[in-house]
Parts: structure tokens; C-alpha cells; sequence
């Protein structure tokens, strides 16, 4: 694909998905994204939902991220008031991170531990909380992990194409008339009605520019040949070769 026309095509878009310029961490983000789509083969409108996501999950900033859980007592009786009912039940966790953490996820999402609240807190491009969501994607040992781009990547790749986050994967939204942007957003949260219209809006904007770009993914690109098996083929090819009359 052009990457340069795919970028142009993100500026000159009117739905705001990032005005007129990108930072070299957008770029270098969002080239990684490309970059492991064009390895897998993923279709075009599966990577638009997935960089939608990607936009959405981090803030637009297209770099793994923690989940800031750095609030007011004010805010924490608005985003939790079941377990914040008042200005004086959230005043011992305002602006303390790691003691929110444990008190919100502690005893839930296979949290056993103290301290697993805070240790396996959302991180990634796609945010996984939580002891069991780790232990999904093979990094409960290493939860840091989850904030480098490598292990980011195939979480957010893995986990909406073969359903690991919710059990819904990219596949569930193919329609006739187009890519269900707004719905897919199922697969990595429940928040359809308060953030799907986001994820349409930004999906669409992305189906967009990878087609402007001539993006084609009709199979996936093959690993390189190296080492053992490079020298393995060219010995094999060699004497083929010497044996021919």
C-alpha cells in the first residue's frame, strides 16, 4: 500500500480523527499496526476497526498506555458510584492510583493476590485488566509486558480476531452493506451505546484512507528465510542443479 496517500488521506479526512499533522509516535504506531496487518492478511475493513479501536483505546496516541486511574473524589463518585456513593467514601482513594486499583479490581478478573488490582491494571493498545485477561494472552508472569508494542500488538490483533477479549471477533460484523463499525465495538467492550458512534465514525474514516492507499491484503506476507533452513535450501538446490545432465 502507499503510505504516504493513506496519511495524506487521514489529513484531508473531515471526520477529525487527527487534524492536520501526526506525531512520530502516531506514525511509528500506527506503521506497526499496518505492519502486522499486512503480515496476517488481514482484510481492509478488519483493520479499519482495528486501528479505530486502537485510536479510541489510547487516546488517539497509538502507543500502549496505562490506565490512568489518577481521579478526584468528585469524578470517582461519578465513574464508580455504586462502590463511591459519596464525596467521603471516595475521598481515601482520590488521586491514589495503586490504592483505587486494588480496591476496584481486587477480588474480580481472576484477582486474587493484594496488590493484583494495581499490578494487572489496563495497559496496552487494547486495554486488559486483570489477573485472567493476562493469563489469556500469555503474560500473567510478565504484566509489563503489556506495555511494550510487540506484545500490544498481537494482543489487539489476536484478541479481536479470535475473540479473546468478549468472545465477539471481527468476523461477527461483516455485512453486505458495509462493515458494522459501531457494533463491532463488542468485541473489546460493552460500551456499544455510549461509544460505538465514535468507533463508526473513526472506522469509516479509516476504511477510507486504506483505500485511498490501495491497501490489498489477499494473503498474508511470509517470514523471511533465514539461517538453518536458508543455507538447508540452497545446498538442497545446489546439488540439484549438479545432478542435472
Amino acid at each position: 500500500m502507499n503510505r504516504a496517500a493513506f496519511y495524506a488521506a487521514l489529513r484531508r479526512s473531515t471526520s477529525g480523527v487527527f487534524g492536520k499533522s501526526l506525531s512520530k509516535a502516531q506514525v511509528h504506531g500506527i506503521d506497526a499496526i499496518l505492519d502486522e496487518a499486512e503480515r496476517r492478511g488481514t482484510p481492509l475493513t478488519h483493520l479499519a476497526a482495528i486501528l479505530a479501536e486502537a485510536h479510541h483505546e489510547t487516546g488517539g496516541q497509538f502507543q500502549p498506555v496505562s490506565e490512568n486511574l489518577n481521579y478526584s473524589a468528585k469524578r470517582l463518585t461519578e465513574v464508580w458510584p455504586n462502590r463511591f456513593p459519596t464525596i467521603a467514601a471516595a475521598a481515601p482513594y482520590a488521586n491514589n492510583p495503586q490504592r483505587l486499583a486494588n480496591k476496584v479490581y481486587g477480588g474480580r478478573l481472576g484477582n486474587v493476590d493484594p496488590g493484583d488490582g494495581w499490578l494487572f491494571r489496563g495497559r496496552g493498545l487494547a486495554q486488559i485488566t486483570g489477573r485472567e485477561n493476562y493469563a489469556r494472552f500469555g503474560i500473567a508472569g510478565v504484566p509489563d509486558d503489556a506495555g511494550k508494542m510487540p506484545v500490544a500488538i498481537r494482543i489487539l490483533f489476536d484478541g479481536m480476531t479470535r475473540g479473546i477479549f468478549t468472545g465477539r471477533k471481527l468476523k461477527d460484523y461483516d455485512a453486505a452493506d458495509g462493515y458494522r463499525y459501531a457494533a463491532s465495538r463488542a468485541i473489546i467492550n460493552g460500551d456499544v451505546k455510549a461509544n460505538g458512534a465514535r468507533i463508526e465514525k473513526h472506522g469509516r474514516a479509516f476504511e477510507a484512507a486504506l483505500r485511498a492507499a490501495g491497501y490489498d491484503a489477499t494473503k498474508p506476507t511470509a517470514p523471511a528465510t533465514t539461517g538453518f533452513w536458508a543455507a538447508l535450501g540452497r545446498f538442497l538446490l545446489a546439488l540439484l542443479k549438479g545432478g542435472k545432465k
